[in-house]
């Protein structure tokens, strides 16, 4: 015995039934809030630990510029021999100031321009984690940061460096902020350091 096909009528009558439940469906608000909320709940945590690491990380970036300042203004101000307590003590204020979940490295500098060889010369150079210190070889490497200034003028350079690590993983990499901010000296027209510090510059 043959298998019938269903007749025509037959099937127009299931496609009508089937888009009535198809626009019942469609226009139906009835629903579970606690179902829909866990649906949605994880992207509305994930878009918060977002905004969150990425804000963090701005704030970070911001302090960190406001201690790097900080600390080249307190230099600038000195009229002793810098000493390297001082610069640990340096050190250690900018971890302070800048509550980084992180170590912090510091890199102080003392250059001085000279018009007749048109370059700059490094007084002295010290650093606290980040190597290596300038030298009258390797200063060119950022004389294009540098401001332009008259002859036997010096400058006081600080640099900061420290790694952000975010605090969730959102898709975000840990960032190096790295900081380099200059002044010159207020009350002095030299800057001298010493290792175990002293009362006169070395001639």
């Amino acid at each position: 015995m043959q298998n019938q096909l269903p007749s025509d009528g037959l099937m127009r009558s299931f496609r009508q039934r089937l888009n009535a439940y198809a626009r019942k469906f469609a226009t139906d608000t009835r629903g579970s809030v606690s179902v829909e909320f866990i649906i949605v709940m994880p992207f509305i945590f994930y878009a918060f630990m977002a905004i969150y690491v990425y804000f963090e990380g701005f704030r970070q970036s911001t302090v960190n510029l406001k201690a790097a300042y900080t600390i080249s203004d307190l230099i600038s101000r000195e009229t002793e021999i810098i000493s390297d307590e001082y610069i640990d003590s340096m050190q250690a204020m900018l971890q302070v100031l800048t509550r980084a979940n992180s170590a912090i490295a510091l890199r102080m500098s003392v250059l001085r321009w000279s018009d007749d060889d048109n370059r700059y010369f490094v007084e002295w150079s010290q650093n606290r984690g980040y190597a290596p210190n300038y030298t009258d070889d390797n200063i060119s490497t950022i004389e294009d940061k540098l401001p332009l200034l008259p002859d036997n003028e010096i400058v006081i350079v600080v640099e900061t460096d420290n790694t952000y690590v975010p605090p969730f993983k959102v898709g975000m990499e840990d960032k190096q902020l790295k900081n380099f901010v200059f002044t010159k000296p207020r009350w002095v027209d030299q800057l001298c350091y010493l290792p175990g510090g002293g009362t006169q510059c070395p001639g």
